[in-house]
């Protein structure tokens, strides 16, 4: 799963990996996104791709109750999203990229886990598959983006740590996961060798704003309470 990640980026950087179209702005750094906050999301557009905030967790067009009663969303698996009902229309035409720095996950027994850090080897940014929509909040009558992280099973490398991972695209098969044929194509584990990774303090365990800031993303040998 991907429950925790982080996106500190600049609109250059992106514009570069993913041809973004639109006004460049500046992108408020978080280290420590949680589900149901407003995230990053890279989604096609007549004229290229644009960055935009959506929800992470997603709510389908056709949800008609008060967002709260909405089921955890904030992933997808990647085996079951083509057929899901609450995911496959999206899947087959509304397909998304959210970039992040890097993301957590937990080893180790309930009660006592130690948070890992995960980023890109070589330094990019990284691209993970997903897929978004539009719904009507019956309660406030906005209308609502939100999108989901895809995760697939892990990859060898990553089973170290945990037996899910996100579907981490290349960047360079952005426009091919986006408006391409065949989706289910990109659906596989990042390489082996696509990751590094450090121990970084238990203060990410609590996502606030006093938990927000490049600290949580320091090596920890020791993990601070």
């Amino acid at each position: 799963m991907c429950g925790r990640f982080t996106q500190h980026l600049s609109w250059e950087e992106l514009q570069r990996l993913a041809d973004l179209i639109g006004q460049p702005r500046n992108l408020r750094p978080r280290y420590n996104v949680a589900p149901t906050t407003t995230i990053e999301v890279i989604r096609p557009a007549p004229a290229g791709n644009e960055l935009v905030q959506m929800r992470w967790g997603f709510a389908p067009s056709w949800w008609k109750k008060p967002l709260r009663e909405l089921p955890a969303t904030f992933n997808a698996r990647a085996e079951t999203i083509a057929e899901k009902p609450m995911f496959r229309s999206a899947f087959a035409v509304s397909r998304c990229i959210i970039p992040a720095s890097g993301f957590y996950e937990w080893t180790g027994a309930t009660g006592a886990k130690t948070p890992h850090y995960f980023t890109a080897r070589d330094g990019f940014p990284l691209a993970f598959a997903g897929v978004c929509s539009a719904c009507r909040d019956v309660e406030s009558n906005a209308s609502i983006e939100s999108a989901t992280i895809i995760v697939g099973p892990a990859n060898s490398w990553m089973r170290s740590f945990h037996d899910r991972m996100p579907i981490i695209l290349d960047w360079r098969d952005a426009n091919a996961w986006l408006t391409g044929d065949d989706p289910g194509a990109w659906l596989r584990p990042a390489p082996e060798d696509a990751l590094q990774e450090w121990i970084v303090s238990r203060r990410v365990n609590r996502a606030n704003d006093a938990n927000d800031d490049p600290t949580l993303i320091e090596p920890s040998v020791a993990p601070a309470c």
